[in-house]
């Protein structure tokens, strides 16, 4: 290894060590990604907006800790990879250094630019997964999950179901206490993740 590494020029071991370098670091994002401990790829973040959070609530500040702002550690990573990589793989073939180094820094653009297309497609799967509460919710049936105290004293839960899935939110209501297991109807969206709701009514025969 010290010998192999002996016989390297000056430029090929800066190349090595920035290619290394970049190469573990990727290596530890990705882990961190997967086990949802990474925050700069920002894909745990939006993990709330799951439990009906209105998709319009997503600015430019998520969008850039999405991985889509150009000026990211993660870009500046990939960009390394890129460049690196393709610098030492490609040493052998183009005998000309500046052409190398040109060839290698479009290589590491056009890897920055596939990752931020790749986090945007994530985020636009991401957001057409979210439901709009306050035009979904209204008039869905469910049931109390937590008591709910009477003349909004307090706040309890519901688990309703919308567009086929059961979901769960805070909850209040006008009327008495909504005892658990109790049938409720959503009367109105108080915010993204509270509802007012009001008891079903008994069927009468």
């Amino acid at each position: 290894m010290i010998e192999w590494w002996n016989t390297l020029s000056a430029m090929m071991k800066v190349l090595w060590a920035i290619t290394l370098t970049a190469s573990l670091i990727f290596v530890i994002q990705s882990v961190l990604t997967f086990i949802g401990a990474d925050s700069d790829s920002g894909l745990d973040g939006g993990a709330d907006g799951l439990d009906g959070a209105d998709a319009s609530g997503l600015d430019a500040s998520d969008a850039s800790d999405s991985g889509q702002g150009l000026l990211t550690f993660r870009n500046f990573v990939n960009f390394f990879l890129g460049f690196g990589w393709s610098a030492i793989l490609l040493r052998g073939s183009i005998g000309s250094t500046p052409l190398l180094i040109i060839i290698s820094i479009v290589i590491g653009v056009a890897l920055v630019a596939l990752v931020m297309l790749l986090f945007k497609w994530l985020s636009g799967m991401q957001q057409a997964g979210n439901i709009n509460v306050f035009k979904s919710a209204v008039g869905c049936e469910g049931k109390v999950y937590l008591t709910i105290p009477g003349e909004r004293a307090g706040s309890g839960k519901v688990q309703i179901t919308i567009n086929g899935a059961v979901r769960e939110y805070e909850a209040v209501t006008d009327g008495p206490k909504l005892a658990t297991g109790t049938g409720i109807r959503v009367v109105e969206a108080i915010s993204a993740d509270t509802l007012l709701v009001e008891p079903l009514e008994s069927i009468i025969i």
